[in-house]
């Protein structure tokens, strides 16, 4: 699954990236901006619209469905080796010289024969088997469809929810930058009254400089995350999130997790036409019987053939020995039933593993969001008692500078403490197979 979670993944670097550069307070130089061509138009989806937007236009889907249709032509050609066959023959001979006898032409120097062969199995096991298995492969094909598409919505709900948490920061630092602002307009205001001084003035404006650039690394790691979703929704242009998702559950019972995971479902039938192959190996030895029909016109007719003509025959072919040919196929076969049984295994161990691991990290992630959440509020006081008594005298600007950075921290804190929130419950229902 790991690939399916690549571009998510690419949200939440920037994302983190953001808030650590938040946290540590370190702005470098901000270059001009170059020249800007026009914006790209922005689609606003919800998330129930951009799971279903991705999973009906997204490439890598319709890459799978091919897969079913490869697998129903391989189906027909199975299906076809079972059934009637007819076909038709043309010669056309012609010798150095005819025959003839007492002035009879018995057999002509140029001749025409045309016959039509009507060939129906009668006894076809190993065919009959690989009908059976054809139809097995079409069923892992659609599996695999809907496995694929499982994957292209936990992909667009991380670059969702990688919008969601990016926007977060935004706010976080806007609310930040608009406190600096209001420090360094009272910084100022004291220093034209001769109340203050120009080091606590330059020290605010530092301040609001350096959100300022937060800001705008935030912004960029908005932009990032969208475009990431425009590309799973197959649109040109970044898709912007619009509605928080739901992932609230009622769903807490693990035990058949083959009955919902399409992963688990694509593994299991792996291996139940693995086994197939295997148990079909013995009709290899089986008898072919076929049974045949063939009419035929020769002209000019021979002297001792009639010009039209026809045979039925049926025609048997036993297999004797093939110096190990079949042995050595069967145990390749059993090679390939052993390998997706231990895929199978592996595969519910480690679901049951994520199931596990999911409502742990969500019963965490709730308590994480309280103790931030409540850091937050706790940092917001601080900042507005600290300059309150900044404006009274009873407080430094670096005290309020301080204040200020830790209560954009903890704001941080809280967006990230959310976003892990909310990956961990989408986690929880992935690993249930609840969704999409």
């Amino acid at each position: 699954m790991s690939w399916s979670r690549a571009l998510g993944v690419a949200g939440r670097k920037a994302l983190r990236g953001a808030a650590l550069v938040a946290i540590a307070g370190i702005v470098g130089p901000v270059p001009s901006a170059p020249a800007q061509t026009a914006p790209a138009v922005v689609v606003s989806v919800t998330f129930p619209e951009a799971i279903q937007r991705a999973q009906d236009s997204n490439p890598t889907v319709a890459v799978a469905a091919v897969g079913i249709l490869r697998a129903d032509a391989l189906l027909g050609q199975a299906r076809a080796a079972t059934l009637l066959q007819v076909n038709g023959n043309v010669n056309w001979i012609t010798l150095n010289r005819g025959v003839e006898f007492s002035g009879v032409t018995v057999t002509p120097r140029s001749q025409v024969t045309a016959s039509v062969g009507a060939d129906m199995p009668i006894l076809a096991a190993a065919a009959w088997a690989r009908r059976t298995q054809a139809l097995d492969n079409k069923a892992i094909a659609e599996l695999n469809v809907a496995d694929v598409k499982r994957q292209i919505a936990l992909a667009t709900a991380d670059a969702y929810l990688a919008i969601i948490a990016a926007k977060r920061v935004v706010e976080g630092n806007t609310r930040a930058l608009q406190t600096a602002k209001a420090h360094f307009d009272l910084a100022n205001e004291l220093e034209q009254k001769g109340s203050g001084s120009r080091l606590n003035a330059l020290r605010a404006q530092q301040q609001a400089s350096a959100d300022e650039g937060l800001v705008e690394v935030a912004r960029l790691a908005v932009y990032r995350a969208q475009e990431a979703l425009g590309v799973l929704i197959a649109v040109n242009g970044p898709a912007d999130a619009v509605s928080e998702p739901d992932f609230s559950t009622g769903v807490t019972d693990a035990a058949d997790l083959t009955l919902f995971r399409t992963d688990l479902k694509l593994f299991s039938a792996q291996e139940k036409a693995a086994d197939r192959v295997v148990r079909d190996s013995s009709k290899d030895w089986y008898p072919v019987v076929d049974a045949i029909f063939q009419p035929s016109t020769t002209y000019p007719a021979q002297f001792f053939l009639p010009q039209n003509s026809w045979r039925a025959l049926v025609q048997a072919n036993i297999p004797i020995f093939d110096s190990g040919g079949r042995r050595s196929v069967k145990a390749e076969r059993q090679a390939s039933l052993e390998s997706a049984k231990q895929t199978t295994i592996g595969a519910l161990t480690q679901a049951n593993s994520e199931v596990r691991t999911a409502r742990e990290a969500v019963a965490s992630g709730e308590r994480i969001l309280a103790f931030a959440r409540a850091t937050a509020g706790q940092a917001q006081q601080v900042v507005d008692i600290t300059t309150i008594s900044f404006r009274a005298g009873g407080a430094t600007n670096i005290e309020v500078i301080d204040a200020e950075r830790v209560a954009r921290d903890t704001d941080m804190a809280v967006a990230m403490a959310e976003d892990q929130l909310r990956r961990a419950r989408l986690d929880l229902l992935n690993a249930l197979g609840r969704f999409p």
